[in-house]
């Protein structure tokens, strides 16, 4: 069950742009440190009044400290919860699903969907699928699929994450290592060369590395703002992936890197 605070956030993040200005004040604590309030105000374009209300909220999510006349951040590694993430990069996710399921078999499939605002662009690009089963430990994901005439949900078991609406533990990793699986479609925090794809969580990545051991084939996909990072918790070594989806704005070196390792790099936005 979300907390409160988190309950009262979401309802107040009514428009995108809003929730896109969160976002990119805690990038900004993220990338400085600490940052002013009038900082803030003048780098985002807003009133003190708002960027004070702003910092008040994400203060409240426990997402930054709130210092005197403006806000620092907490450890290294905190999530952005998953009602302001399904904000960024947009298009770019709408791009990477649609290049994802071209390359779907159209009859009867099985694919596993991990949870993340990228792997939900994909499940809602499934809607025209004559025959698909997907299995998921994803609450949003579920929900999306639910009136697909041509999707069959299978959902695990687990404990919950509110943090992205996952369910996690043993009961999810038995799920995964009860079935066979065409392809696991992996969401990620990071995915590199040296570190393989990574995620804040060490108790996701465990269930999502029981989802990929079951798969014929591992297909990451992934905005180009992850290429190149490493999180908390590995949930695949590079050699279980046989390809990822990406945009452009990726690091046109880490791709490179990626590609001596094996990985089938597909942009998205240049097919």
């Amino acid at each position: 069950m979300l907390s409160p605070t988190t309950e009262s956030l979401i309802a107040r993040v009514t428009t995108g742009r809003r929730a896109e200005r969160l976002v990119a004040i805690l990038d900004l604590v993220s990338e400085r440190g600490t940052v002013a309030l009038a900082d803030i105000s003048d780098e985002l374009g807003i009133s003190a009044a708002t960027a004070r209300r702003d910092l008040s909220d994400l203060a409240d999510q426990n997402l930054i400290v709130r210092t005197h006349g403006g806000a620092s951040a907490l450890e290294r590694g905190s999530e952005i919860p998953v009602a302001l993430r399904d904000t960024r990069f947009q298009e770019a996710k709408r791009l990477i699903a649609r290049a994802m399921v071209r390359r779907l078999p159209s009859e009867r499939y099985v694919v596993a969907l991990s949870g993340g605002t990228t792997t939900a662009s994909v499940a809602r690009a499934l809607a025209n699928h004559r025959d698909i089963t997907v299995v998921t430990n994803s609450l949003t994901i579920a929900n999306l699929l639910s009136g697909y005439a041509g999707v069959r949900v299978a959902m695990t078991g687990g404990f919950l994450r509110p943090q992205s609406l996952e369910l996690v533990g043993a009961l999810a990793e038995s799920t995964f290592n009860a079935v066979n699986v065409g392809t696991a479609i992996l969401g990620a925090d990071g995915i590199s060369a040296t570190a393989g794809v990574t995620t804040h969580d060490e108790t996701e990545a465990r269930t999502n590395r029981a989802m990929v051991a079951k798969a014929q084939r591992t297909v990451v996909v992934a905005d180009g703002s992850k290429i190149g990072n490493v999180a908390l918790a590995q949930m695949a070594e590079v050699g279980q992936v046989e390809m990822l989806i990406t945009d452009s704005s990726a690091d046109p070196t880490e791709l490179e890197k990626l590609r001596e390792a094996g990985i089938q790099i597909v942009l998205a936005d240049e097919e």
